[in-house]
């Protein structure tokens, strides 16, 4: 017997299980809110230098006081950053003569006087937003870095979270962790929204980071260890829907939000009730066993019984019976392995090389498209619906592609299109807001698909000894892209075309990369380094059903990485 055999027993598919994923499946909505919570607590509204602090004409018009007080930019709008040193009283014609126009002429023909920076403040057109961080704390200009600053610094939350609260859950348990994340996450929102200052804002959004990580993994971990093999590939895409999903939802909160900090609170407060139904969580029977706290296991298989209807089923379950069940648990996992043996063979650092590039430009490109919405000159509410629908055809057409054409020129053409798509973007002027706004859709559907098919696509190419070692490496590669994306906007100041450049560059080199990779489609998995060195000799043979279950749980495995 098994240790599925006794799941079976207490009930794979009952009550029990029906609750608790559900239960689980809710907060990952508004994980997804908190990964794209930037695109509008950060709204970038247009902005200008304040009058002068001694400006005594108060019966002009806002627009005349603008005029006198603020010269233009290049596109003839007013100036962000500078302003008169005095006010330019000739400008004003009471008669309407003198136009913008004129002004930009004589400014051409050197007839401007002295700029200074804004050193009493700014002015703010608050349209999208009532308040954002960047008017709060005037993050403009010489401090506009500060905005990407930010959102890298939640990234790296992410990815320490996923460090440490990774291996405490192995070590202390999956309902433990998810509780302290809970906590945490309710916490670290709560004091991000009334932060003083921005200083204070990261460090919380830092909190908020790490605690994505230890939800992601820990629910995911619980689902996929409390119900059977066959429906764990359904219940995670089930599961990964809810995520899209929290990107529609987002942008309904939003919309009707429009302070930064209610908006920050708001999807912060749930996870206090969240904390709340997690104390109702069932621990891992399966991780309790692993870690000899048998009778806690028993115990909590029993509970599951009679939540399921199946008393006298579970009263047959001793301590004995379920030792005897986890011994074939522990039959494939014996053995040592660390990162190092990612690299050791010729075949396993081409892979892993591949893969890594694979991984860290999909998660480069995708956040850098999903994290500066405002670039396209449509509404940011409208284009973070359309960006998260559109995930949802995408994840549909990948799936399709890759059981009929294969796995590697399905990741391949999924990061090529996605990097043409974005170049095309580059040389696409800015009034072509529909055109630029489409090509956007295609290339965030196709990083999306990428993501999709990165999860079972390494899963099968990684071997069972060292598999949760391979994902867990290219998931912090993911990171790392997720991290660096932010800052290449930056480049943009410089050169205008750069980012869009790096963003589409990116996925097209890892997708040549990936050609590289050996195809899996029909192919049995590899058990041991060495079935990877020997795979190319091996022929394609049609996958037996003991490997399809191998590869059921190599899936559910995968999703536990998706935070």
């Amino acid at each position: 017997m098994a240790f599925g055999d006794i799941l079976e027993q207490v009930g794979s598919t009952g009550r029990f299980q029906i609750v608790h994923v559900t239960l689980l499946s809710i907060p990952v909505l508004l994980m997804a809110s908190h990964n794209l919570l930037q695109n509008f607590v950060a709204v970038v509204p247009p902005h200008y230098c304040s009058v002068h602090a001694n400006f005594s004409q108060s019966q002009l018009s806002p627009e005349e006081k603008l005029l006198v007080t603020v010269p233009l930019d290049q596109a003839g709008e007013p100036h962000r950053c500078q302003r008169y040193v005095a006010p330019q009283w000739h400008l004003l014609d009471r008669n309407g003569s003198f136009s913008s126009e004129e002004e930009q002429s004589q400014g051409e023909q050197g007839l401007a006087v002295d700029l200074q920076e804004c050193r009493d403040g700014w002015s703010y057109n608050m349209t999208e937003m009532t308040s954002s961080i960047i008017s709060d704390w005037d993050l403009v200009c010489d401090l506009r870095s500060l905005k990407q600053m930010g959102q890298t610094i939640y990234m790296g939350g992410v990815l320490v979270g996923a460090i440490i609260f990774g291996g405490l859950s192995d070590r202390y348990g999956r309902r433990i962790l998810l509780l302290i994340s809970n906590m945490l996450m309710a916490v670290a929102g709560t004091c991000a929204a009334f932060s003083p200052s921005f200083p204070l804002f990261c460090l919380f959004r830092f909190g908020c980071g790490m605690a994505l990580s230890g939800l992601g993994l820990n629910t995911f971990s619980l689902i996929v260890e409390w119900i059977p093999t066959r429906i764990r590939t359904v219940t995670g895409t089930i599961t990964g829907y809810c995520y899209t999903l929290g990107q529609l939802l987002l942008a309904g909160i939003a919309y009707f939000i429009r302070d930064w900090r209610w908006l920050t609170l708001a999807v912060s407060l749930p996870f206090y009730v969240f904390f709340l139904i997690s104390w109702w969580f069932h621990e891992s029977s399966r991780w309790l066993a692993l870690n000899n706290k048998h009778e806690e296991a028993v115990k909590t298989l029993k509970s599951v019984a009679r939540f399921n209807g199946r008393h006298e089923e579970g009263e047959k379950l001793d301590i004995k019976m379920l030792q005897e069940s986890m011994k074939k648990e522990m039959s494939s996992s014996k053995g040592s392995y660390s990162v190092l043996d990612l690299f050791r063979t010729p075949k396993m650092r081409k892979m892993t090389i591949c893969l890594s590039a694979v991984w860290l430009s999909t998660s480069f490109a995708y956040y850098g498209l999903a994290m500066d919405l405002q670039k396209f000159g449509v509404d940011i509410y409208l284009i973070q619906v359309i960006f998260g629908a559109v995930d949802i055809p995408a994840k549909v057409v990948i799936t399709t592609c890759m059981s009929f054409i294969g796995r590697r020129p399905s990741q391949c053409g999924a990061l090529i299109i996605a990097g043409v798509t974005i170049l095309i973007n580059v040389v696409v002027p800015y009034d072509k807001q529909t055109l630029r706004t489409c090509l956007a859709v295609v290339g965030k559907g196709c990083l999306a698909a990428s993501f999709n098919c990165c999860y079972l696509y390494s899963g099968e190419l990684y071997p069972t000894i060292i598999r949760q070692n391979g994902m867990g490496w290219v998931s912090m590669m993911a990171r790392i892209g997720a991290m660096v994306a932010p800052m290449v906007l930056l480049t943009g100041d410089h050169i205008q075309w750069l980012p869009g450049f790096i963003y589409g560059g990116a996925p097209i080199l890892s997708g040549v990369a990936a050609v590289f990779l050996p195809e899996t489609l029909g192919t049995n998995l590899p058990d041991t380094i060495q079935d990877v060195e020997e795979r190319e000799l091996q022929k394609s043979s049609k996958m037996p059903p003991k490997e399809a279950v191998i590869l059921q749980d190599t899936q559910a495995n995968l999703l536990k990485q998706a935070a």
